[in-house]
C-alpha cells in the first residue's frame, strides 16, 4: 500500500487527476467504514444532492467539495493523518480519477479521416474559409 502510494506521489501532474464527489460516491458504495484514498484532488459535482457520510484521504480539496463532505457527516484527512490511522493501508480503498479524461486526449490515436478514427481534428477555427 504503501510503495503505491509513494509511487503515485512521485507521478506527473496529469497522472494525478481530479476525482469529482459523484465518483467518489459510487466507487465507496457499499463500502462502509472505510477511507477512501485518492492521490489528487477532490473537486464538488452539483449533480450528486445528497452526499453520503465518507471519510475521504486526498492530496487536496477544493472548498465546494470539502463543505459539502463535512456537511454530510464525513471527514476530510490528509495523508499524514491517514499514515497515523492506518500506517499498512488496513480498511482504506484506493481510488484514481480518469486520466484518459483531458481534452488533450482527444487528439491522440490515429489520424483524424481515417476509418475507425475517433480523433479530433486540429483547426484554427471553425468557419469556411480554414
Amino acid at each position: 500500500f504503501n510503495k503505491v502510494i509513494l509511487k503515485r506521489l512521485n507521478m506527473t501532474g496529469k497522472s494525478k487527476p481530479p476525482l469529482s464527489l459523484q465518483r467518489l460516491a459510487k466507487f465507496m458504495e457499499g463500502k462502509d467504514g472505510k477511507i477512501a484514498c485518492v492521490v489528487g484532488t477532490i473537486t464538488d459535482d452539483k449533480r450528486l444532492y445528497e452526499v453520503p457520510k465518507l471519510t475521504v484521504c486526498a492530496l487536496r480539496f477544493t472548498e465546494a467539495a470539502r463543505a459539502s463532505i463535512v456537511k454530510a457527516g464525513g471527514e476530510c484527512i490528509t495523508f499524514d493523518k491517514l499514515a497515523l490511522r492506518a500506517p499498512l493501508g488496513k480498511g482504506t480503498v484506493l481510488l484514481r480519477g480518469p486520466v484518459k479524461a483531458r481534452e488533450a486526449e482527444r487528439y491522440f490515436g490515429k489520424a483524424p479521416g481515417v476509418p475507425g478514427s475517433h480523433t479530433k481534428q486540429r483547426v484554427r477555427s471553425k468557419g469556411r474559409k480554414f
